[in-house]
């Protein structure tokens, strides 16, 4: 499994979001998630298609809930590369615009 820069990046933004007012809860929740990611390793299938891109028919990104969290990845090349990790509170669609504009 690899995480890319940005699913990185948005990992230890969380975290230090968080513990701001809670460093242990802040271990705890990146704990939690880097142990959701690792458990694709063997299962990578069990995180279902990403429903706002399955809507238009990009079916190959998956995403693991753990709630309020989304680890959204791929499938490549039999490894799964994680991509980001987003806050299911948040609209895809303009987190993704975010993105862009930034990059």
């Amino acid at each position: 499994m690899l995480w890319t820069d940005t699913a990185r990046n948005d990992l230890e933004s969380l975290v230090d979001y968080i513990a701001a007012d809670d460093p242990a809860a802040a271990m705890q929740v990146l704990d939690t998630l880097e142990r959701r990611a690792r458990a694709l390793e063997s299962q990578a299938r069990r995180g279902r298609i990403v429903p706002e891109l399955r809507a238009v028919g990009v079916l190959h990104y998956r995403e693991l809930l753990e709630r309020p969290w989304r680890i959204v990845y791929r499938i490549e090349a039999g490894r799964v590369l994680v991509l980001a990790v987003l806050d299911t509170r948040r609209d895809l669609q303009s987190l993704l615009l975010e993105r862009l504009i930034r990059s």
